[in-house]
């Protein structure tokens, strides 16, 4: 999708068809976000689909393709729990950092190419500028309840009249 700097956030978003989630309730001893200073600093977010955990190991259970689809719908989750972190994503200066973790194989070397399909939506929901980040894709023998992807990130504010 190509991003225009004159439609807003909500608009990119009702375009690519996608209602924010509501945050989810943390499974563990965390809280799904942290403000600090003008950064926010989400909790990983692992792969859900039709409201259940995506599980499965890239390499074995899953194809690259699937990994984009799991980690596109964590992206998605992402930008529900920043909206709640912040009010407006339109608050959001940029994505600092995302980090995904992708269940995978030894033999499994496609990570950055599943986290792409996070990546790409930060990019097409909040604009080149805003979207495009620093990033890491690491390959884990196991994720939290057997979901196929987890990725946190960092968000800066906007800090103008805030």
């Amino acid at each position: 999708m190509s991003t225009s700097s004159t439609s807003t956030i909500a608009q990119r978003l009702q375009a690519l068809g996608i209602t924010l989630p509501a945050v989810a309730t943390p499974a563990a001893a965390y809280v799904p976000f942290v403000r600090s200073g003008s950064l926010v600093f989400l909790s990983g977010h692992i792969a859900k689909r039709d409201g259940q955990v995506w599980a499965g190991q890239l390499g074995k259970d899953l194809s690259t393709a699937d990994g984009q689809a799991a980690a596109r719908l964590v992206a998605i989750d992402l930008l529900g729990t920043l909206q709640a972190a912040v009010g407006d994503l339109e608050n959001v200066k940029r994505i600092v950092k995302v980090m995904s973790l992708v269940n995978s194989t030894s033999s499994f070397t496609e990570q950055h190419l599943v986290t792409n399909g996070a990546s790409n939506l930060l990019v097409d929901v909040l604009g080149s500028e805003r979207g495009a980040h620093a990033r890491s894709a690491f390959g884990v023998a196991q994720i939290p309840l057997g979901a196929c992807v987890e990725i946190e990130l960092i968000a800066e504010l906007i800090t103008e009249g805030v």
